[in-house]
């Protein structure tokens, strides 16, 4: 059995052990949230949401520890996924760190990292810090790995790590596959860049294997990357039917390697806000990408998929990527401050029963 099989197989179990309740959507107080009872999971549709590690996110005022209560509001309002992401070039708190509080705070939602970026981190210790993480949630854990982001907003990830810009696809490639190697009990790794011998026993995940590893990015290289060797896919194109052909290009990768379509979760990762209209929601995304990424959403939109407008609009689009084959939608929340956050995951919990009704559709249409 080959390592990608064990690592379907697991994501497979854990996924029909998991539960993703439909909540009603209500106004409820943080401080009086406990973790949700499981409920009933809509098979084939996950729906989660991106929380506001970074301080332009959550506002400078709020206090960062209510960030565990808004990740149990959002397990509460039926979300079935946490993700944070990584960086070191804005204030943040730490993705591996906020994991790890989230894990005994949360019964049932998937813990994610969307994306986590390796090479700021020594590789076998990344290795024992994912491997806790996925024990403390009992086998929650999902890890979207990528390289940075080209140019200009990557590179002094790479000046700040000590880590060569060269080759850096290369080097994430085999630190997968160290992690997994380490996670089945080897205590040798050669690689072309990475060298280890006589390596202690490691910690151990709660899933043989480790915990699936999916990939960000849409690259012709990165496509091909995923349909060999990762679990799932997380990109963010602006349109959907890039999606659609991004994804019938993995699936013929994965062909090609022996592999099947479900071994690989297609996910989106995608920034949403809910408004009165269209021009007032983009008035709203355009602070929030300048204040995230120093640029006008005008810039933004032609790289990351950006959703916004009234409801009935906001989940015709999504449907477009459902309908394109998306099942794992991660929604990065429009906002800037903690209370605006709490108010689009309410706005957004709304859809999460048309979603998974669009899913469905799509399914039964695929299958006929």
């Amino acid at each position: 059995m080959t390592a990608s099989t064990t690592f379907a197989e697991c994501t497979r179990k854990v996924h029909e052990d998991r539960c993703n309740g439909i909540g009603r959507v209500q106004a409820i107080p943080c401080e009086e949230l406990s973790p949700s009872e499981p409920a009933v999971r809509v098979v084939g549709m996950d729906i989660g949401v991106l929380l506001p590690t970074g301080t332009a996110q959550r506002g400078e005022a709020d206090d960062p520890r209510k960030l565990v209560a808004f990740g149990r509001q959002a397990e509460r309002l039926g979300f079935s996924s946490l993700f944070v992401n990584d960086s070191l070039i804005s204030p943040r708190i730490e993705a591996l760190t906020m994991l790890a509080a989230l894990a005994p705070a949360t019964e049932n939602v998937t813990l994610g990292t969307g994306a986590l970026l390796p090479f700021l981190r020594r590789p076998i210790q990344a290795a024992q810090s994912l491997a806790s993480i996925d024990l403390l949630s009992g086998g929650r854990l999902t890890v979207t790995v990528g390289a940075g982001f080209p140019g200009r907003f990557g590179r002094p990830f790479y000046t700040l790590s000590e880590v060569p810009w060269e080759r850096r696809f290369a080097r994430l490639d085999e630190t997968v596959a160290l992690w997994r190697a380490l996670w089945s009990g080897a205590d040798s790794f050669h690689g072309e860049i990475l060298q280890f011998d006589n390596i202690p026993p490691a910690t151990r995940p709660s899933r043989a294997g480790g915990p699936p590893i999916w990939l960000g990015g849409a690259t012709p290289a990165a496509l091909v990357r995923t349909g060999r060797m990762y679990d799932g896919w997380l990109p963010y194109p602006p349109d959907p039917a890039d999606y659609a052909s991004g994804l019938r290009s993995i699936r013929k990768t994965a062909a090609d390697a022996g592999r099947a379509a479900e071994d690989i979760t297609p996910a989106l990762f995608v920034t949403v806000r809910i408004d009165d209209d269209i021009e007032s929601g983009r008035r709203a995304l355009d602070a929030y990408a300048r204040a995230t990424y120093s640029m006008p959403l005008t810039e933004l939109e032609k790289i990351q998929a950006v959703i916004t407008g009234s409801t009935g609009q906001v989940l015709e689009n999504l449907g477009q990527y459902v309908a394109a084959g998306a099942r794992h939608i991660v929604t990065r929340l429009g906002a800037l401050d903690l209370a605006a956050q709490r108010d689009q995951l309410d706005r957004i919990a709304t859809l999460i029963p048309a979603v998974h009704a669009s899913a469905d559709h799509a399914s039964r249409s695929e299958k006929s």
